[in-house]
């Protein structure tokens, strides 16, 4: 385990020196191993072909330094979104980059066993693409769900899931481990482990002063730990683990783009629906029964509207009401009332803003939502994701462990 531990430190810090790569020394004293721990760990990273020289590099004195960094195509994963009206399946690289990607349309309020041979056979069509060691698949879908069990709860709209034992089924027909997770956890977790959001409360580089809103934009030779001080953050070299209710986004041998997060903040995803996932001290926040993030279902209008869930007044049905109207300045106050709420609750230093109905009237939602929270200090967004936002945070819940970017992990979603 203290092997895998440390070779996912300096897992890490290979990917976050990029192609510009970092020298062994450089891996010794930001992991605390000893050289020649980092020789041996590094050894086997090459044999494995996950690291490779990528030049020499000047040093202060003596002879030049070997530099290593991260071959990232010497693995994949897969990230699935199945949202209400489709299904998106992307194959990254260890380096998070999309290689391939796929998307076709999904009723998932339709018969379950149908969706199910439609992602596994998507994920199947990106495999013929031809990697040659997959990791594991990540599912991102709609909660509520148990992500420990890979169980889906009664999806509003889709109440046919609940029950189903999805993350086993796909891990049966796949052959590879599954990792399932609501969708917008899957997303918040992509965004930080990325460094997002880059800029805090007041940065002059994207706040507007008027909102705090910003527009679109030492180890023996072994491996062992060099003191008792040093942290135990287990990692995985060969498959996605599963977290308890907490997922660490640092590890000791973090980047300097993922120290730049801040500790706390909220990303709101409102497309078919509407959900949270929050970062809470540094960590993504689930919940003892991963039902943290049901923001959609919080009652703001006591005689509103009749949900899907069955309670009225629910900030998703208000919110796509208005945008079904064509008023998507009142959406954003209505976003922006729950937004505030959450802000109050949990003291979130940023809100960030995500999803196709989201982007549709970007600089409309940012704005509306920052002035009805109305505190300076909380900064308000669009989150910087990737195109597909949430299949990408899929595929970092397999990714994670490996770089040791995971923390309190069992077996309990594996499988």
């Amino acid at each position: 385990m203290l092997r895998s531990h440390n070779a996912a430190l300096v897992l890490d810090l290979l990917r976050a020196a990029g192609g510009d790569g970092i020298s062994r020394l450089e891996l010794a004293e930001r992991t605390g191993l000893t050289p020649q721990a980092v020789s041996k760990i590094t050894g086997r990273l090459r044999e494995d072909g996950m690291a490779t020289e990528a030049g020499r590099r000047a040093s202060t004195g003596g002879k030049p330094r070997t530099v290593l960094r991260l071959v990232p195509s010497a693995a994949h994963a897969v990230g699935l979104h199945l949202d209400r009206d489709e299904l998106t399946a992307v194959l990254v690289d260890l380096a998070g980059t999309v290689v391939a990607s796929r998307t076709r349309a999904l009723d998932l309020g339709g018969p379950v066993p149908h969706a199910i041979s439609a992602a596994a056979g998507e994920v199947r069509a990106l495999l013929a693409v031809g990697p040659e060691r997959v990791l594991g698949v990540g599912v991102g879908m709609p909660g509520p769900l148990d992500h420990r069990t890979g169980v889906p709860g009664r999806v509003t709209g889709a109440p046919g899931w609940a029950g189903v034992p999805l993350r086993d089924e796909l891990a049966e027909r796949l052959g590879v481990p599954v990792v399932l997770d609501k969708d917008t956890n899957a997303a918040v977790l992509g965004l930080a482990l990325r460094g997002l959001p880059r800029t805090g409360p007041g940065a002059e580089s994207a706040a507007d002063p008027g909102h705090g809103v910003a527009g679109p934009a030492g180890g023996r030779a072994d491996g062992d730990p060099a003191s008792p001080a040093a942290p135990a953050c287990p990692g995985s070299l060969t498959s996605p683990a599963s977290p308890g209710s907490l997922t660490s986004l640092a590890s000791p041998a973090h980047s300097a783009a993922a120290a730049a997060a801040p500790g706390s903040f909220a990303y709101l995803h409102l497309g078919t629906g509407l959900g949270a996932g929050l970062v809470i001290g540094g960590v993504v926040h689930r919940g003892a029964r991963t039902g943290a993030g049901e923001f959609g279902h919080q009652v703001v209008q006591l005689d509103g509207p009749v949900c899907p869930c069955g309670n009225r007044g629910c900030i998703e049905a208000l919110c796509l009401a208005a945008v079904a109207r064509g008023e998507f300045g009142e959406a954003a106050r209505v976003l922006g009332t729950g937004a505030a709420n959450l802000v109050r609750l949990l003291d979130v230093e940023q809100v960030l803003l995500g999803g196709r109905t989201v982007l549709a009237a970007a600089e409309t939602f940012v704005r509306g939502v920052g002035e009805v929270i109305g505190d300076d200090a909380v900064h308000v967004a669009l989150a910087e994701s990737g195109a597909y936002p949430v299949a990408e945070g899929a595929a970092q819940l397999v990714l994670a462990p490996l770089f040791g970017r995971m923390e309190a992990m069992d077996s309990a979603n594996r499988a």
